[in-house]
Protein backbone atom coordinates (compact mmCIF):
# COMPACT_ATOMS: atom_id res chain seq x y z
CA UNK A 1 0.00 0.00 0.00
CA UNK A 2 1.33 3.44 -0.94
CA UNK A 3 1.80 6.03 1.79
CA UNK A 4 -0.91 8.24 0.26
CA UNK A 5 -3.36 5.31 0.21
CA UNK A 6 -2.49 4.48 3.80
CA UNK A 7 -2.96 8.12 4.87
CA UNK A 8 -6.33 8.26 3.05
CA UNK A 9 -7.42 5.03 4.71
CA UNK A 10 -6.38 6.22 8.17
CA UNK A 11 -8.19 9.51 7.52
CA UNK A 12 -11.33 7.57 6.61
CA UNK A 13 -11.07 5.59 9.86
CA UNK A 14 -10.86 8.87 11.81
CA UNK A 15 -14.03 10.08 10.02
CA UNK A 16 -15.80 6.84 10.95
CA UNK A 17 -14.78 7.19 14.62
CA UNK A 18 -16.01 10.77 14.64
CA UNK A 19 -19.40 9.78 13.19
CA UNK A 20 -19.79 6.98 15.72
CA UNK A 21 -18.95 9.30 18.63
CA UNK A 22 -21.75 11.70 17.60
CA UNK A 23 -24.50 9.09 17.65
CA UNK A 24 -26.72 9.06 20.73
CA UNK A 25 -28.73 6.21 22.18
CA UNK A 26 -28.55 2.81 20.49
CA UNK A 27 -30.84 -0.23 20.63
CA UNK A 28 -31.23 -3.29 18.47
CA UNK A 29 -34.44 -4.94 17.42
CA UNK A 30 -37.51 -3.99 15.43
CA UNK A 31 -40.44 -1.70 16.14
CA UNK A 32 -43.91 -2.45 14.78
CA UNK A 33 -47.36 -0.93 15.08
CA UNK A 34 -49.86 -3.72 15.66
CA UNK A 35 -53.57 -4.10 16.23
CA UNK A 36 -54.69 -6.92 18.50
CA UNK A 37 -57.69 -8.86 19.68
CA UNK A 38 -58.37 -8.70 23.40
CA UNK A 39 -59.42 -12.33 23.84
CA UNK A 40 -62.95 -11.58 25.08
CA UNK A 41 -65.36 -13.67 22.98
CA UNK A 42 -68.14 -11.02 23.13
CA UNK A 43 -65.91 -8.13 21.95
CA UNK A 44 -66.29 -7.00 18.32
CA UNK A 45 -62.53 -7.44 17.82
CA UNK A 46 -62.98 -11.21 18.03
CA UNK A 47 -65.00 -11.38 14.81
CA UNK A 48 -64.24 -8.18 12.87
CA UNK A 49 -60.63 -7.15 12.10
CA UNK A 50 -61.77 -3.50 11.70
CA UNK A 51 -62.46 -3.39 15.44
CA UNK A 52 -59.15 -4.74 16.67
CA UNK A 53 -57.59 -2.72 19.49
CA UNK A 54 -54.62 -0.45 18.97
CA UNK A 55 -52.43 0.32 17.25
CA UNK A 56 -49.81 -0.66 19.79
CA UNK A 57 -46.09 0.00 19.44
CA UNK A 58 -44.31 -3.33 19.90
CA UNK A 59 -40.54 -3.67 20.25
CA UNK A 60 -39.05 -7.08 19.49
CA UNK A 61 -35.43 -7.97 20.23
CA UNK A 62 -33.17 -10.69 21.54
CA UNK A 63 -32.01 -10.62 25.17
CA UNK A 64 -29.69 -13.34 26.44
CA UNK A 65 -30.55 -15.53 23.45
CA UNK A 66 -34.32 -15.22 23.91
CA UNK A 67 -36.81 -13.32 21.77
CA UNK A 68 -38.48 -10.61 23.89
CA UNK A 69 -41.48 -8.38 23.09
CA UNK A 70 -42.53 -5.20 24.83
CA UNK A 71 -45.33 -2.71 24.24
CA UNK A 72 -44.21 0.93 24.30
CA UNK A 73 -45.84 4.33 24.60
CA UNK A 74 -45.77 6.63 21.57
CA UNK A 75 -43.00 8.71 23.18
CA UNK A 76 -40.90 5.62 23.90
CA UNK A 77 -41.48 4.36 20.35
CA UNK A 78 -40.27 7.65 18.87
CA UNK A 79 -37.06 7.54 20.91
CA UNK A 80 -36.55 3.85 20.18
CA UNK A 81 -36.99 4.38 16.45
CA UNK A 82 -34.05 6.83 16.49
CA UNK A 83 -31.98 4.49 18.70
CA UNK A 84 -32.53 1.59 16.28
CA UNK A 85 -31.52 3.80 13.34
CA UNK A 86 -28.37 4.81 15.27
CA UNK A 87 -27.56 1.16 15.97
CA UNK A 88 -27.89 0.27 12.29
CA UNK A 89 -25.70 3.24 11.34
CA UNK A 90 -23.04 2.06 13.79
CA UNK A 91 -23.16 -1.44 12.31
CA UNK A 92 -22.62 -0.01 8.82
CA UNK A 93 -19.78 2.22 10.02
CA UNK A 94 -18.11 -0.69 11.82
CA UNK A 95 -18.24 -2.66 8.58
CA UNK A 96 -16.44 0.18 6.78
CA UNK A 97 -13.91 0.45 9.62
CA UNK A 98 -13.24 -3.28 9.39
CA UNK A 99 -12.68 -3.10 5.62
CA UNK A 100 -10.37 -0.10 5.94
CA UNK A 101 -8.41 -1.83 8.73
CA UNK A 102 -8.05 -4.94 6.61
CA UNK A 103 -6.71 -2.83 3.74
CA UNK A 104 -4.03 -1.35 6.02
CA UNK A 105 -3.08 -4.67 7.61
CA UNK A 106 -2.83 -6.52 4.30
CA UNK A 107 -1.42 -3.55 2.38
CA UNK A 108 -4.22 -3.62 -0.18
CA UNK A 109 -4.03 -0.60 -2.49
CA UNK A 110 -7.05 1.63 -3.05
CA UNK A 111 -9.13 0.76 -6.10
CA UNK A 112 -8.92 3.37 -8.80
CA UNK A 113 -12.26 4.90 -9.68
CA UNK A 114 -13.33 5.45 -13.23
Amino acid sequence: MHEKDRADTESRIKEIKKKISKLGLICSGTLQKRKKTCGKPYCRCATDPRYRHGPYNEWTRYEEGRLVHRTLSSEQATRLEKAIANYREIQALLGEWRRESTAIILGIPKKKSG
